[in-house]
């Protein structure tokens, strides 16, 4: 089977692609061939038993994605988008990329004439304004933000598609991932990996909230897990509603901290600055970061055990030493 992953180029794409080449399956079958594309051509995961093509493509650009289609895929993991902070200072960027780029994806997906599994990275920024404190399954949606806004209409248009049989959809609203590898991006909960990467690998990073800032979160390798999980599942085992909440943690900032010096010691707790920043609080502070993701555990998906062991799986899979 033909699999595909957008934003092949980000650490998700990355570790997922390194993933599906290790195990050489996925629902069963042997792959045949993965596909990553992202706005740079990513790297390719070696080795893989499989032929990797790895290239560069604008998801906006629908003719730029035809030669991508051009042979169907089985699987589509879409992972690609303009992240938090950089869809809320640029509107029509997002717009672009979450909302048309998201809607190309769906359109070349449908046309391809296999009813392909299409597993749809959404966010916990889908919750918010009117809702309850406390997230449950079946609650009308409500974002805050325009990256909120735009995964949600990617919800919908997910569902739409799958109930008409043009694909077999299955969104998941990842919580915030922490611990992020690489280099800051502009998520406006980049922080909540860069107080941990960033003072664990020799660095400083300032953190914009209160320790009491309760966040609702995941480790990559349940993250990754959980996608794999997804494309797995039938479809039909979702129910009307493709869509649903990952299961996370909450913990404070705190908590968290305190987790990362019984692991790595005290040393990258004092390098964390504690300067107050409104334009990110004013963001953050409309997430919700309470949720009973009661589906998703009945079906199966995962949660973390303990904030600790995020910090143990970082320190295995991607620390880097700043030089």
């Amino acid at each position: 089977m033909r699999v595909l992953i957008t934003g092949g180029g980000g650490f998700l794409g990355q570790k997922l692609a390194r993933r599906l080449a290790a195990d050489g399956h996925l629902r069963g079958g042997a792959i045949s061939e993965l596909v990553l594309i992202d706005l740079a051509t990513p790297a390719a995961p070696a080795p893989a038993p499989f032929p990797v093509t790895a290239t560069a493509c604008d998801i906006s650009d629908a003719a730029a994605l035809a030669p991508v289609f051009a042979r169907p895929f089985a699987v589509i993991f879409h992972l690609a988008a303009v992240v938090s902070g950089a869809a809320e200072a640029d509107f029509d960027l997002g717009l672009r990329v979450n909302l048309f780029g998201t809607l190309n994806i769906l359109q070349a997906a449908r046309h391809g004439g296999t009813c392909p599994v299409v597993v749809y990275a959404s966010s916990v920024a889908a919750h918010g304004g009117e809702e309850p404190l406390t997230i449950t399954d079946g609650l009308e949606l409500n974002p805050q933000t325009s990256y909120g806004s735009q995964k949600v209409i990617g919800e919908l248009l997910l569902n739409d598609m799958s109930r008409r049989g043009f694909l077999d959809g299955r969104g998941l609203r990842l919580p915030t991932v922490s611990i992020r590898p690489g280099r800051a991006n502009a998520a406006a909960s980049s922080f909540m990996s860069s107080i941990f990467r960033d003072t664990m690998q020799g660095g400083s990073a300032n953190c914009p909230v209160g320790r009491d800032y309760e966040i609702w979160h995941s480790a990559p390798r349940t993250v990754i897990a959980n996608l794999i999980h997804a494309a797995t599942l039938d479809g039909a085992a979702f129910g009307p509603n493709r869509c649903l909440n990952l299961p996370g943690r909450t913990d404070t900032v705190g908590a968290m901290i305190a987790a990362m010096t019984l692991v790595a010691g005290p040393e990258p707790a004092s390098r964390i600055t504690w300067n107050h920043d409104p334009v990110i609080e004013a963001i953050v502070m409309g997430w919700r970061n309470r949720v009973v993701p009661n589906k998703a555990l009945a079906l199966g998906f995962r949660a973390d055990a303990s904030f600790a062991d995020s910090v143990r799986w970082f320190l295995e899979d991607d620390i880097e030493k700043v030089r």
